[in-house]
């Protein structure tokens, strides 16, 4: 019987929990195996095949009662026996676990009887963006004035994100507002808090309240947020701000300082008097419990501790002091304390590696096990060595800085000593020093001299996963059960990342598989370890690296870093008119991530305004002339470069260089304007182009719309008239005396004319009434010729001559006013008027007539 120590550690503030068996019993059976889930997984999820990763029978776990022993009181897994997995069993939170603590783990252990068996199991939590970036308060109420300096700092609270990793808080992003920006500045610790600037003056009068919100955002994804309200309240005039004496504190102070202690003291002095004088301090950065850590006096500026520091979570602590008068003006000053360490942290032992058992046959200096001596204190407290605190044949040695290496001392005989009890002591040099010990239990093997082989292979990059790789073969020679080899990956890491995620293995037919396609750029060389054991009891095992070399595939191509192409500026080379041959103009620079003679580069002239002025060195990318210059070459010279690289097959690159082939830099600046705007030119003449048309093509549709409408409003009314029934409203002048009796008229006699819009195509006559003082309009060309006729006897007795030409003279200037369509007013012409009126006239009703028709 013997006793066996088997540490488990949880996080979450647990401490170690050492569970002691007392086994009457021979032989036991450990193994290790470690697994990675997301947090927040359901009850009852899956977590691995336990049975399958360790390689135990599912008869075996039912006859061993097989169960998990761990000193925690919740237990977030169990094992199903029936099926031989691993399932969640209480949800499992990443936060409350272990905080911000990364990586986060626990452990436990899996016990069979009959024989018994120790299985240790490692259960890695990965964090899930669950949690929002969180404030500690909804609102940050700042009183600002208005006469604030472009420039003022204002101090922001920070939030606050339980994820970590790219989970974690990010950045901050503030409300679109024309007065302020938002800078963000990274604390020692890596968390970011976040300052408002001033960038425009405020305004009290035309906005006295201002309401912003800053928004916390993580890296997760999706992204989560949190958002605080900043109520802004703008101040009157105050033409002053506190300024602060230093603008970096330096401070220190013990760990585990009692409250009160005094650290430092900031000062402030405000120019203005009475109560715009006054200042008043405040820490402005409050986030990480700082608040429960250090406080300040708001009127003196001291200050002190309130609370329990403790140098292994702080080693420092960076403080915004905020000095505010009463106008709201306020200036800030960093304050930096150093945390002085005190031992008070024992050293930690870790395992990182135990080989139990060895083989009697194991060469001195054959190393059995490796660990980690951690010490949270710094400096001579942190400083650790360890010893064996017996006389063994086996020595500690440390070859990396916090890592020993237990090896063998001498020639181990199993017939004399078959299990040894290794105790470490690790102490620090602290004052007094602080000691821990860790006791291992070796047993020593007999000679198994069968051991597997050792394997290289190549393997070419940009694989297919899932690809077979190669063999692992080892042989035992002994029989049966003894013979029956498996297979296992040692749990090593490469770059970082377990090696299971690179390559897998077939635990029977020994077939390594690639589980992702390599990379050459990346990685060139995976070493693994792959242990071949046997089914006996004992287990005899036997490790073996393989080392897979990637091989370079021509999968990049080259990439010119020299001249820089962009889009929104051009380069040009200067070349004077009086450069000889071989004057160098430039040099074209491209690198390939590839290697050999993939990563070989050749440079060739693909295009040029003129070939026979330049050429481009065929290894080196050197452009140079290959005659002499002259007034007649171009100022504006371009060349198009491909850069090849040696691959197969290959890949290429091309890049413009410009030159400018000038002695002035005016006449390479007018160029140069060409160089630059010739894409533009296009790109506007083709604009404007096709506007033309369009403008053009819209001007002729709307014009030939509107002449339409034109035409069809004028038809519209010429036919409204000239097919309407109703007369043409008369008018009729003011009676007259007779001119038989008196001769005379009235002073004034109206002739009103009415005429259509189209007056060709309508007939108009005059009628007499019976009384023959009427001039009336008649539209109806029947009517007219009627009434012409019945008139007739009327132009029988028109005979004087010159009465006749009386009336024409009369009726040539009524017939010119009748024309113009106006109304003719005769005014004082009763003499010439009564004649009219009096004399017949075949002549003149002869004109009338014939000018009405027209």
């Amino acid at each position: 019987a013997f006793i066996v120590y088997l540490p488990i550690c949880f996080h979450h503030n647990s401490s170690n929990v050492v569970l002691i068996f007392l086994l009457y019993i021979s032989h036991i059976v450990s193994g290790q195996i470690r697994y990675s889930i997301p947090e927040e997984m359901k009850k009852g999820s899956l977590i691995g095949n336990v049975a399958q990763d360790l390689g135990l029978d599912l008869k075996r776990l039912r006859a061993g009662r097989a169960r998990i022993v761990t000193g925690e009181s919740i237990q977030y897994t169990e094992l199903k026996t029936d099926k031989g997995i691993l399932v969640v069993s209480e949800r499992v939170d990443r936060e409350q676990l272990c905080g911000d603590v990364t990586p986060c783990s626990f452990s436990f252990e899996i016990i069979l009887e009959n024989p018994m068996e120790l299985h240790h199991v490692t259960i890695e939590i990965l964090d899930i963006n669950d949690n929002s970036p969180i404030f500690k308060k909804n609102n940050i109420h700042l009183e600002i004035s208005e006469s604030a300096v472009i420039g003022a700092r204002f101090a922001l609270a920070s939030a606050e994100d339980s994820d970590v990793g790219s989970n974690g808080l990010q950045e901050y992003v503030l409300s679109s507002n024309d007065n302020f920006i938002l800078k963000q500045h990274p604390n020692a610790d890596g968390r970011k808090y976040a300052e408002m600037v001033l960038q425009q003056p405020l305004d009290r009068e035309k906005h006295p309240r201002l309401s912003l919100k800053l928004i916390a955002v993580d890296g997760g994804n999706p992204q989560r947020s949190g958002t605080v309200n900043i109520d802004i309240t703008v101040l009157d005039a105050n033409d002053n701000a506190p300024v602060f004496n230093q603008s970096l504190y330096m401070a220190t102070v013990m760990e585990n300082a009692p409250k009160g202690t005094y650290i430092t003291i900031v000062n402030a002095s405000d120019a203005d008097s009475g109560t715009n004088s006054f200042i008043v301090y405040s820490i402005s950065d409050m986030n990480g419990g700082l608040a429960d850590v250090l406080t300040i006096n708001e009127t003196t500026g001291r200050i002190s501790v309130s609370g329990l520091i403790d140098y292994e979570k702080d080693k420092r602590f960076e403080l915004r002091i905020e000095a505010k008068d009463h106008g709201g003006l306020t200036d800030s000053s960093k304050v930096i304390v150093e945390v002085i360490d005190k031992n008070d942290n024992e050293p930690v032992i870790s395992v990182m590696s135990f080989t139990s058992p060895i083989s009697e046959d194991s060469p001195p200096g054959t190393t059995i096990g490796i660990i980690n001596v951690k010490d949270l204190d710094s400096g001579e407290n942190g400083h650790v060595s360890c010893s064996l605190d017996q006389n063994i044949p086996f020595k500690i040695k440390s070859n990396l800085r916090n890592y020993y290496t237990l090896v063998t001392d001498a020639v181990l005989d199993r017939e004399s000593v078959s299990e040894h009890n290794i105790t470490v002591v690790a102490t620090d040099a602290g004052s007094p020093p602080l000691s821990s010990k860790r006791t291992f239990h070796l047993k020593v093997s007999d000679v198994n001299d069968n051991a597997p082989r050792s394997y290289s292979t190549y393997v070419t990059e940009n694989n297919s996963p899932g690809m077979s790789i190669f063999t692992v073969r080892a042989r035992d020679s002994d029989w049966n059960q003894n013979a029956r080899i498996s297979y296992l990956l040692e749990d090593t890491q490469i770059s970082g990342t377990p090696v299971s995620t690179y390559i897998s293995i077939n635990s029977e037919t020994g077939v390594l598989h690639a589980v992702r396609s390599f990379d050459y750029e990346h990685i060139k060389q995976l070493t693994l370890m792959v242990k071949a054991q046997d089914g006996g009891s004992p287990p005899l095992s036997s490790n073996v690296s393989v080392n897979i070399f990637i091989q370079d595939q021509n999968d990049n191509a080259p990439q010119v870093l020299y001249p820089v192409q962009t889009s929104s500026s051009l380069v040009a080379e200067m070349v004077p008119r009086s450069a000889d041959v071989g004057y160098l103009v430039t040099k074209v620079v491209a690198v390939d991530v590839d290697s050999g003679q993939n990563a070989w580069l050749s440079y060739k002239l693909q295009k040029a305004t003129d070939r026979a002025l330049f050429e481009v060195g065929l290894q080196n990318g050197e452009i140079r002339t290959i005659r002499q210059v002259t007034d007649k070459d171009a100022v504006k010279q371009r060349l198009t470069v491909v850069v090849e690289d040696n691959g197969q097959p290959s890949r290429s690159a091309t890049v413009n260089v410009n030159v400018a082939v000038a002695d002035s830099f005016p006449e390479v600046l007018s160029e140069f304007t060409d160089f630059t705007h010739d894409k533009e030119y296009n790109d506007n003449l083709t604009f404007y182009l096709v506007l033309a048309l369009a403008v053009v093509s819209f001007l002729f549709i709307t014009c030939l719309v509107v002449i339409i409408s034109v035409k069809i409003y004028r038809w519209r009314q010429s036919r409204v008239l000239y097919h309407s029934n109703l007369p043409v409203i008369p008018y009729y002048p003011p009676r007259y005396a007779d001119t038989l009796g008196t001769g005379t008229l009235q002073h004034v006699y109206n002739y009103e004319v009415c005429r259509t819009t189209d007056s060709r195509k309508s007939d108009c006559k005059f009628v007499r009434p019976s009384s023959q003082n009427v001039l009336i309009m008649d539209p109806s060309c029947t009517g007219t010729m009627q009434r012409m006729q019945s008139e007739q006897n009327i132009l029988d007795e028109l005979d004087s001559p010159l009465e006749v030409s009386l009336a024409d003279n009369v009726c040539d200037e009524a017939l010119q006013s009748l024309r113009c369509g106006a109304k003719m007013q005769l005014q004082n012409h009763s003499v010439w008027t009564a004649q009219l009126l009096s004399v017949s006239n075949r002549g003149l009703l002869r004109s009338l007539t014939q000018s009405i028709h027209c």
